[in-house]
């Protein structure tokens, strides 16, 4: 559900999130485990977000655990998103010592 004061609706939020998720699973879990600070996460998928930030679900040593990654600044149009989780993928492959991904 859309926080307050959010400008993304919950359409726009599940649209997103179904990207993610389907089209980027192994970004989603490498973000949770070098930015979310769950290294010990098997899996991830987006959850929700919001101006402050991107939610996930981790799943870490067999129960569901919920990962907050807090934007490098509060992000208030769509264009923005995209632009901000390309950022935390790339850095979050750096943490992991993962090769960038050719085509960001």
């Amino acid at each position: 559900m859309t926080q307050p004061g959010s400008p993304f609706t919950d359409d726009v939020v599940a649209a997103i999130a179904r990207h993610m998720n389907d089209d980027h699973p192994a970004d989603c879990l490498e973000i949770v485990r070098a930015l979310g600070g769950a290294d010990a996460a098997v899996s991830a998928r987006m959850s929700g977000m919001d101006p402050g930030g991107i939610e996930f679900t981790a799943v870490v040593d067999g129960a569901e655990v919920p990962v907050r990654v807090p934007w490098a600044e509060p992000v208030t149009e769509r264009p923005q998103v995209r632009r901000e989780v390309v950022r935390m993928s790339q850095k979050a492959r750096r943490v992991l010592g993962l090769a960038p991904h050719a085509e960001h």
